[in-house]
């Protein structure tokens, strides 16, 4: 036998020996599906004709349309006994901004309160673009400050798994805004890209991920920590022309003349900085103003967490999320509405959410009885096992109330078109809003005493890896 035969040989029991190890190892474990498992699943199926006519129709139609529970399906009561004034509904597009719209809601709403007449919309491409320069900057000093740490590290690979994105939540508004002011949408419109975010965040990931290897390699290197920020300041160069092509880049300086509540100017035009106008048409800083409270019921009440890197700006701030019960929620909530006030409100809208009405409730759907079975876990069970979570924000807007104060139905502003739905709002049932709203940010002047030092205690930090925060 030559040496190769003799390698051929020893090849095949080689591989023979490991199948055989193999195999026996696969026999011994009882986890996967035997036959006989399998033959007891077959077994167990024993369709009847109502099953088989349901299966027909599942595979030929619509879940949901199946689904539908058309008790449920009845004429919709839009009236409303507590009512903000109304205003016009904006269009994220193909975006997943809808934290800075429901924010920039919340901001023009105010100012039409305070002037009484006048009125405005916020440039959201404006913003939008230093959100994505800000998150850029967050990824690679997030990238720098945890290079010491191997690539498999959980922090690193929450950078490099997500450098950017268009999610977020009010803080990027407040940190945003109170950093870079703001323009009117008439002096810095939508783009292409502002509107349809995916191919523009794509490749401005791929180079970010690019960028934060090379910065990891420096810091490998000893580099000076002055070279290294200079190649940082260099890179978001990079990103920020990028952005600039993409979105258009923001006005350092612009004229603008208000509008009233019929579409008249008035007055003359004046010239402004972003920061002269947000000073004209908000205030004071955003920030310290308001705070956001949560209904978590996998967490004790009545304590404030905190989201590591749940933040739009290096320098910027995590949230504080206060967790209380829904009926302290409810009952501040209520409050701010009787004074006229919307407010940023969050929600899972992919549950018992009826699209062509607009209509969220609990009992928009029966999906146990179409598959026979039934769909038990509560709102703590949904969270945890990561079935249920924040996904989107709208601005809430009016509530419905009994005879005895307590709210009966809800009404928010999306920002999905003002063709979308009760036009353009959702309405949604008290029970629906229990089960599957999420947080609220309400100004300090509607939170009763006892709840606002609540608010201020230490709070617990909490990963961003958490299940309620994975959809932000």
């Amino acid at each position: 036998m030559n040496i190769k035969q003799n390698y051929l040989v020893l090849a095949f029991a080689a591989c023979a020996w490991t199948a055989g190890h193999l195999d026996g190892r696969a026999q011994s474990n009882n986890g996967g599906i035997s036959e006989q498992m399998l033959n007891e699943i077959r077994k167990a199926q024993q369709m009847s004709p109502t099953d088989r006519a349901l299966a027909n129709a599942i595979a030929s139609n619509s879940i949901d349309n199946l689904a539908k529970n058309h008790a449920n399906a009845t004429e919709l009561d839009t009236e409303f006994s507590v009512e903000t004034p109304k205003q016009s509904i904006t269009d994220q597009k193909s975006s997943g901004r809808c934290w800075m719209f429901s924010g920039m809601n919340v901001l023009r709403a105010d100012f039409a309160k305070r002037t009484d007449s006048l009125r405005v919309e916020f440039s959201q491409a404006h913003l939008f673009f230093y959100d994505q320069l800000e998150k850029a900057n967050l990824f690679l000093q997030g990238v720098i400050d945890c290079a010491d740490k191997p690539m498999d590290d959980t922090r690193v690979q929450f950078f490099f798994k997500n450098p950017l994105n268009d999610g977020g939540t009010f803080c990027g508004v407040a940190d945003l805004a109170d950093k870079y002011g703001l323009v009117p949408k008439s002096v810095m419109p939508e783009s292409f890209s502002s509107d349809n975010t995916s191919r523009m965040s794509r490749l401005i990931s791929s180079k970010l991920r690019e960028q934060g290897l090379q910065l990891r390699d420096m810091v490998a290197q000893k580099k000076k920590a002055a070279d290294i920020k200079a190649e940082k300041t260099r890179m978001l160069a990079v990103i920020y022309k990028m952005l600039a092509m993409t979105i258009g880049e923001p006005p350092t300086q612009f004229s603008y003349a208000f509008k009233n509540k019929d579409g008249k100017t008035v007055g003359k035009k004046r010239s402004y900085t972003p920061q002269e106008f947000f000073k004209e048409v908000v205030g004071e800083p955003i920030n310290g103003r308001f705070i956001m409270v949560m209904n978590d019921p996998r967490r004790p009440y009545y304590k404030t967490y905190e989201v590591d890197y749940d933040r739009h700006v290096y320098d910027g701030h995590n949230w504080k999320y206060l967790n209380l019960p829904m009926d302290d929620i409810e009952k501040m909530a209520i409050t701010a509405l009787k004074d006229g006030k919307k407010m940023y409100s969050s929600y899972d809208v992919g549950k018992m959410l009826d699209r062509q009405r607009g209509y969220g409730d609990t009992e928009n759907f029966n999906y146990g009885a179409l598959f026979g079975t039934t769909f038990g876990m509560d709102k703590a069970q949904r969270i945890s096992t990561f079935d249920s979570g924040s996904t989107h924000a709208m601005t809430l807007c009016a509530v419905d109330l009994d005879e005895n104060g307590n709210a009966t139905k809800w009404k928010v502003e999306n920002s999905w078109g003002s063709s979308w739905g009760q036009n353009g709002c959702m309405i949604m049932s008290d029970r629906w809003f229990r089960e599957y709203m999420f947080r609220l940010v309400i100004n300090k002047k509607y939170v009763p005493a006892d709840i606002l030092k609540m608010s201020e205690q230490k709070p617990v930090m909490v990963t961003p890896e958490d299940p309620l925060f994975q959809n932000d």
